[in-house]
């Protein structure tokens, strides 16, 4: 037996999954992720989409702010409906609950595994100061887990070289002025001439996508297709930015 399969079989003896909610704490012991109280409030992003972005739309076609300022990706999806028990969910995740890497990332393995073959997953980076702060980069242990059920590599060839001042009150178009030259290239080989599945936590406006999928291109990526965990439906900031997105 490998040392990290001994190690996850420790951990779950020692400290079991699935026997609380994740959300609330309320002990379920049925296997589950929710209390019934809970899974009311979570909505997974399983109705209709845009086929585009994948975020959730009131009809089946593409929403107006990709017929307007086409992504940078060449589609997306994504696991949960970033409001109620999905949005909480993600904070929790963000702000300590690691743990849940998981269960999320499995959610979003499901719907990976919808879109076209990848060569490689990456992640949104996120300074070294904000690492320590937070103690793990979001982003890269939901890569990890694709990597692992997708079976192929994870590819690290950006940085973020500065800290970038909150977004949650700006629209797109201030988000990309915010985001713009604090992603810095590193290593252009892993990426070059491959498929890339871009992996993060929150589609909200999609600014940090597309300003990490134009570092990607410029680095050789042939083409990137965006998963994240959960993203805000697409009626919800028509002409702001989102009130619940506490997105660095």
């Amino acid at each position: 037996m490998k040392f990290k399969e001994f190690a996850a079989g420790l951990r779950d003896t020692l400290f079991p999954q699935n026997i609380t909610c994740d959300l609330c704490g309320a002990e379920i012991f049925d296997g589950g992720h929710f209390c019934a109280r809970c899974a009311k409030t979570v909505e997974f992003n399983d109705k209709t989409v845009c086929p585009v972005c994948g975020r959730k739309t009131a009809k089946p076609e593409i929403c107006m702010e990709c017929k307007a300022d086409a992504p940078m990706f060449r589609r997306g999806a994504s696991a949960l409906v970033y409001s109620g028990g999905g949005a909480a969910l993600i904070l929790k995740f963000k702000n300590g609950a690691g743990y849940l890497k998981d269960y999320i990332g499995s959610l979003m393995y499901e719907k990976a595994k919808k879109l076209p073959p990848c060569d490689c997953v990456t992640y949104v980076p996120v300074t070294k100061k904000r690492r320590r702060e937070r103690g793990y980069n979001q982003g890269k242990l939901l890569a990890e887990v694709l990597c692992e059920k997708l079976g192929i590599p994870l590819a690290e060839p950006l940085e973020k070289k500065r800290e970038t001042p909150s977004q949650k009150s700006l629209t797109k178009a201030g988000r990309a002025e915010n985001l713009k030259g604090c992603f810095l290239i590193r290593d252009r080989a892993c990426v070059k001439g491959k498929t890339v599945l871009l992996a993060d936590d929150v589609l909200t406006t999609g600014a940090t996508a597309d300003e990490v999928c134009r570092e990607l291109l410029i680095a050789g990526a042939k083409e990137i297709y965006l998963i994240t965990a959960a993203s805000v439906e697409y009626k919800i900031f028509k002409n702001s930015a989102p009130v619940q997105d506490k997105k660095e």
